[in-house]
């Protein structure tokens, strides 16, 4: 997994997001509780939590950077970033670039021994740059429920991501009906999908 994994996540993102029909932002994210407006918010906000992680000189392997995150309703995703949304969905999307672009940033020019904290365990530069592209693939497999739109990621980043962060997960079907199962969204021949579900973050 390497940054312009992630790079190129975002960017193929950001383009199927630019087809959304302007009226369908406040739609239900697929399976989630949130419009698509806040999925993307929450996107951003996930990649721009993954890059601050690592920007402290010493980060913090026992707990996350302080920011504060809240929601701006109840049931919505607690965000340290949100959009203004005057800027309208193009604005939106400046958000999730950015964000983007930060982590992918700090991916490429951490060292690779710096370790900091995540929930499912301390990771390196190349485990949240892999959280990165998990999170944008697969919210984005969500978005385009909500939106309409059509979304098929690039099978050897779906095959990349699988590997750093799902190593067990099965082999035998394409990389992104694996990836989507292995994040609880799909069912595979045999195995339905997972009820609860954590990737391993674990420096290899």
């Amino acid at each position: 997994m390497i940054p312009d994994d992630l790079d190129r996540a975002v960017r193929l993102a950001v383009a199927a997001l630019r087809d959304a029909p302007p009226d369908a932002w406040d739609a239900a994210a697929g399976s989630l509780d949130w419009t698509c407006w806040e999925t993307v918010e929450h996107l951003a906000d996930d990649l721009f939590a993954y890059a601050v992680q690592m920007a402290p000189r010493t980060p913090p392997t026992d707990g996350l950077v302080p920011f504060v995150w809240a929601s701006r309703r109840p049931g919505g995703p607690a965000n340290g970033v949100h959009a203004n949304r005057a800027a309208g969905p193009d604005g939106l999307l400046r958000v999730l670039e950015a964000s983007g672009a930060l982590l992918v940033a700090m991916a490429r020019t951490t060292p690779p021994h710096v370790r900091a904290h995540h929930t499912f365990g301390a990771s390196d530069p190349e485990g949240f740059a892999a959280m990165g592209v998990v999170e944008t693939l697969v919210h984005m497999h969500d978005l385009a429920e909500g939106l309409g739109l059509a979304w098929d990621p690039p099978a050897d980043v779906c095959a990349r991501a699988l590997a750093r962060l799902f190593p067990d997960a099965p082999g035998g079907a394409p990389p992104w009906r694996t990836l989507l199962w292995a994040t609880g969204r799909a069912d595979l021949p045999g195995r339905p999908r997972p009820a609860t579900w954590r990737w391993d973050g674990t420096p290899r």
